[in-house]
């Protein structure tokens, strides 16, 4: 298990009814990380939607979840 601390953006926060949630996880790679938080939440957008940042970088949805890590998964922006 890790810890991690998990960023909500857009209609994400307003699912999970906050901006941010620190939780443990088995989760191997980013993509279960999100699955875990879409059970959770009941988050609407399929992973393939999103984009993923590790510690204000972007990352890949098959990369390891690292122990400490600040996970934030980033919905589509719309806007004009």
């Amino acid at each position: 298990m890790v810890k991690v601390t998990l960023l909500y953006f857009a209609s994400l926060r307003d699912a999970a009814g906050a901006s941010s949630e620190t939780l443990e996880t088995g989760a191997p790679d980013l993509a279960a990380l999100y699955e875990e938080a879409r059970w959770r939440h009941g988050f609407a957008l399929p992973v393939e939607r999103l984009r993923v940042a590790v510690d204000g970088a972007f990352a890949h949805w098959k990369d390891a979840v690292r122990d400490g890590a600040e996970v934030a998964f980033i919905p589509p922006v719309s806007g004009g």
